[in-house]
């Protein structure tokens, strides 16, 4: 098994638990104090693309190269001379071929054109109680600086203000808070709102109330699964009787609330908590074809609803499966399928699962690139691709747009893009105190790892003045401090992104390639087809030698 570093001396990061690929922690707590690359850079944004301490040190690389396949066994390709997709009206000269001119908007969509201003979405923020606490901050974050959003499934299921009846919805107040809180800061432009059904959400009329109320401002997406799991999604709850109102609503709940064993060992302690499951799909249906035609019809009814825009979220299921979500998103036009690999995060899944299902992120997105560019040959298009899956930095965002080009057009982050709202919460809690219960700070006071920089938003947000401009200085006064933190994370993971891109010579992200990454091991090759690095470009070296 791989081991990861817990510490980074030269930005002055380090984990609190072991840390994963991603570089978060696999046990990352909302009341953590820091310091991992994330939730640093969330507070300093891009000025943790540098070592720490300028003037004092000098730092080198330790220029490892990850043994096994993995994101991190894969490098970034740098040139030395050239620049493509340079915006038109600047010039080729070193004058206007900088980083901060390298355009990383990006689209997708078949028929309607959804705009992103950075190449990012969340992952799906349903009915985990961490996702509704932090909603404000996540959602605000992301159409301020305009990436899509994802509202999770269960939401109206586990909503006890519901009210649901023979399958209708009729009223839903935290769906409509949900959808609601991002549209108070959405452009019209960029950014989407995306709202995630599956099995229970579908019998209790999600799509149908979504289009009534909020017609094409929102997407609405079927659900195959995730990447972190293979069954349907869970939450705990601590309740007896919102354990039983789960069960009256139609949801696996385990242990059975309604057993009078299970209540009596409540009572008495033994049994503290309760599991709520979602259902599998399709398990009325023995083969592909039967497949098929279920999920056209159900993407065919839709669009006759009147949603312009259906997208699909797919797990780490295997080779067919995925086969099946290239091909059948395609025929049906849908506007985006977001491939979720084994490795990624969870608000609550069975731990054991989470470690031993699955394709790991990079087996699966190198199969869909090769999937994709099948389907594309024969077809004459593709949908167009999200990559998910343990995914934080913004090295892991050029190389999976690289892996997957010219397909992937977005990265799906779940863990990584919820921690500055944990984080900028907790210093909202300590500095408004009067406003604990809304912004759930966990914190009595600033830990040194945040007052080092400042006690006032002003100093300690990176991106505070930034944002102020883009919304000025009355409305600060509404934004969570969690937003801001989003708002300073993304300009870093835009700032290292656009550095990367530079260097590849690529002024445009729409321009990445496959041929930008070179494989640091040979495991990595064979699996991905991304050639070693010492062989790519060796022809035209010997060329150059030989003239």
């Amino acid at each position: 098994m791989i081991q990861w570093l817990r510490t980074n001396d030269v930005l002055g990061t380090a984990n609190r638990g072991d840390p994963a690929e991603s570089g978060l922690c696999t046990l990352c707590r909302a009341d953590c104090k820091g310091k991992c690359e994330t939730w640093l850079s969330s507070l300093r944004g891009r000025k943790m693309l540098y070592p720490r301490d300028f003037g004092a040190v000098t730092a080198g690389s330790a220029n490892t190269c990850a043994v096994g396949v993995n994101y991190n066994a894969l490098r970034i390709q740098g040139y030395n001379y050239g620049a493509f997709g340079v915006a038109q009206g600047l010039s080729h000269s070193p004058d206007e071929c900088i980083f901060p001119n390298v355009n990383i908007e990006t689209e997708f969509g078949c028929d309607v054109k959804t705009k992103a201003r950075v190449p990012l979405m969340t992952g799906a923020l349903g009915s985990t109680f961490i996702a509704a606490k932090y909603w404000g901050s996540f959602a605000m974050g992301a159409a301020l600086v305009g990436f899509p959003i994802v509202v999770g499934e269960n939401v109206v299921g586990i909503d006890q203000e519901a009210d649901i009846k023979n399958g209708k919805i009729s009223k839903s107040p935290e769906l409509d808070r949900r959808v609601d809180t991002f549209l108070r800061y959405f452009d019209g432009e960029y950014g989407a709102i995306i709202v995630q059904m599956n099995v229970e959400d579908t019998r209790n009329g999600v799509a149908e109330y979504i289009i009534d109320k909020y017609g094409d401002k929102a997407i609405i997406e079927l659900k195959w699964g995730q990447g972190a799991k293979d069954i349907g999604g869970e939450i705990q709850v601590t309740n007896l009787d919102y354990a039983l109102f789960l069960k009256e609503r139609g949801y696996l709940v385990d242990p059975d609330p309604t057993h009078p064993e299970v209540q009596e060992a409540f009572k008495h302690g033994a049994v503290q908590s309760f599991a709520r499951h979602s259902r599998l799909g399709y398990t009325n249906l023995d083969n592909v074809d039967a497949v098929r035609a279920d999920f056209m019809k159900e993407v065919e009814y839709l669009r006759k609803l009147g949603f312009k825009r259906v997208t699909l979220k797919t797990g780490s299921y295997g080779m067919e499966a995925l086969a099946m979500a290239v091909k059948f998103a395609t025929e049906a036009r849908m506007d985006l399928l977001t491939i979720d690999g084994s490795g990624g995060g969870t608000g609550m899944s069975p731990w054991n699962m989470m470690g031993q299902w699955g394709v790991p992120s990079i087996f699966l997105h190198a199969k869909a690139y090769e999937y994709a560019s099948i389907v594309a040959a024969k077809e004459g298009r593709v949908v167009d691709l999200a990559f998910a899956g343990g995914l934080a930095r913004e090295d892991h965002i050029f190389k999976a747009l690289a892996l997957g080009a010219p397909f992937t057009k977005l990265v799906c982050m779940g863990r990584a893009l919820m921690i500055p709202g944990f984080l900028g919460s907790n210093i909202q809690g300590v500095l408004y105190p009067e406003l604990c219960g809304v912004v759930h700070g966990n914190w009595d006071s600033l830990p040194q790892t945040v007052a080092q920089f400042g006690r006032m938003p002003e100093e300690i947000f990176a991106g505070y003045y930034d944002l102020e401009k883009k919304i000025g200085a009355d409305e600060m006064k509404n934004i969570p401090f969690g937003a801001i933190a989003i708002w300073t994370l993304a300009d870093k993971l835009a700032a290292g992104l656009q550095q990367l891109l530079a260097g590849a010579r690529k002024f445009s992200v729409s321009e990445i390639s496959r041929h930008d990454l070179f494989s640091a091991n040979r495991e990595t090759e064979q699996e991905t087809k991304i050639p070693f690095l010492t062989e790519v470009l060796d022809n035209a070296a010997r060329r150059i030698l030989e003239a």
